[in-house]
């Protein structure tokens, strides 16, 4: 092989070791370059091995100039000694600029998006790729961290370093977010799901129920409610040889649900925002508290209006009577047997039992013969309360008193059905809101809609007792 003279190898080396160097600390590229340029390497050389800045940077750096000028024309703006003459000359010739940064912003983004059409790439060199939004924790360590950062960025001397770091956050959104009276900051979205992972918990109802989630805002679903042996819709029949067959066509309708908006909005003081911990710990426990309540009594109770429609207040609800003679405050047997038997055949599978915590006694005294029907401290997750007539039983605040109409019901939610906004709960925050109360505002939003499939109860072949999806029992 023939040997290179020692300034080329001197030289490649000391080209590998720029390209490192620039893909390290990108702010060092301008230094590098010109360094290299006076070793004996040609521009094309440079651009070879990915000195020179790609189209990426180029932008980024255009928009960085266009937002600390955007900057400089607010606060010049803003003045209230604000002289016409003085002021007015340089904010328009600050105008001037922006106006120019514009068309070069218009420019580059036209040639990135030729260049990947032409499918333009770098083959050799380093590349510098900002990584930022692919972490989803946007750089944060943790969401007190992230409050922290939002604090320092307000008030009436904003930290400049918190507002870049803010803007990186969320380059997309910044621009409409972080400025003006009532601007804010998105959260990343890794904060965002944590509180949402939380708020789909044990006690939330939405996983049980028939969920979609949706991109747009409404969703149109079909809808049949013929029975087999009713005789309507699709049907089946014994069929003679050479024989015409019998024709049957499916009875479909069409329910359209639209989703109904959630929120929260928790303001948190300054003091809680610089122990970081503190308001991690304080939203993960309050957001998501809050949210599945809200979310679970209008799953079962809601009104239609503005929010879900109930699975316990519509015609589809059936409500079981009590025994012949039975007192008030009691349960008994015959009650859970009988709402079990009231439950549409092959859905007790999907089946929980919803009960006030009041009724706890009286069910850890009922038998069918020797044998409990009621076993509490399962040790399976989905029965932390215990397993009544072989499913699971929930203890909530959202059943009605012992006694009640309510306070006892079974229900199988794969009857209900539900649609949420793909992506889960949206998340912001703001420092303008509670400025007067030195409080910050945290707002989570979350877009549900829901009622039950079936709009009234089964009637059976062969029995006078209707069946459906969710039982209750009735006042005693």
């Amino acid at each position: 092989m023939q040997n290179r003279p020692a300034t080329h190898r001197f030289g490649l080396a000391l080209a590998a070791f720029a390209a490192l160097a620039v893909a390290l600390i990108p702010e060092a590229q301008a230094a590098v370059g010109h360094l290299l340029q006076l070793a004996g390497l040609d521009p094309a050389s440079l651009a070879v091995l990915g000195i020179v800045a790609g189209p990426g940077v180029r932008l980024r750096e255009l928009n960085a100039q266009r937002a600390t000028l955007v900057e400089t024309m607010q606060a010049l703006n803003a003045k209230a000694d604000f002289d016409e003459a003085v002021d007015g000359a340089t904010y328009a010739a600050h105008k001037a600029d922006l106006d120019k940064l514009n068309a070069a912003i218009t420019r580059e983004t036209d040639l990135i998006a030729e260049s990947a059409r032409a499918g333009v790439a770098q083959v050799f060199g380093a590349s510098v790729t900002d990584n930022g939004e692919q972490d989803p924790r946007r750089g944060f360590a943790n969401f007190g961290e992230f409050a922290r950062t939002v604090a320092m960025a307000g008030g009436e001397r904003p930290d400049t370093s918190a507002v870049q770091r803010l803007r990186a956050a969320a380059p997309s959104t910044f621009g409409n977010e972080s400025t003006g009276q009532d601007g804010g900051f998105a959260i990343p979205p890794q904060f965002s799901q944590d509180i949402w992972s939380l708020s789909l918990g044990e006690d939330s109802l939405i996983p049980l129920t028939a969920n979609t989630e949706i991109t747009g805002n409404s969703m149109i679903f079909p809808k049949d409610e013929s029975t087999p042996w009713g005789g309507t819709g699709i049907q089946a029949y014994w069929q003679a040889e050479a024989n015409a067959a019998n024709a049957s066509k499916p009875v479909l309708g069409s329910d359209t649900l639209v989703l109904h908006k959630l929120m929260t909005l928790v303001p948190v003081t300054n003091e809680l925002v610089q122990d970081g911990f503190a308001i991690g710990s304080y939203l993960q426990d309050n957001a998501p508290a809050r949210i599945t309540y809200k979310a679970n009594e209008a799953i079962l109770f809601g009104d239609g209006v503005g929010k879900p429609l109930g699975a316990l207040v519509g015609s589809g609800v059936i409500v079981q009577a009590k025994d012949s003679g039975q007192a008030a405050n009691t349960l008994s047997a015959a009650n859970i047997s009988n709402m079990v038997s009231r439950l549409l055949v092959g859905e007790l599978k999907n089946a929980i039992w919803l009960g006030n915590p009041d009724i706890l006694t009286a069910l850890e005294g009922l038998t069918v013969g020797n044998y409990p029907i009621f076993l509490p401290n399962q040790s399976a997750a989905e029965s932390s309360y215990g397993m009544l007539k072989g499913r699971p039983l929930q203890l909530s605040e959202h059943a009605s008193a012992f006694s009640a109409q309510g306070d006892l019901s079974l229900l199988s939610l794969k009857g209900y059905r539900t649609i949420t906004k793909a992506g889960g709960i949206q998340t912001a925050t703001s420092m303008h809101l509670y400025f007067d109360a030195d409080a910050l505002a945290f707002r989570f939003t979350f877009r549900l809609n829901g009622k039950p499939i079936l709009s009234k109860p089964v009637t059976p072949p062969k029995s006078s007792n209707t069946r459906g999806h969710f039982v209750t029992l009735g006042a005693r």
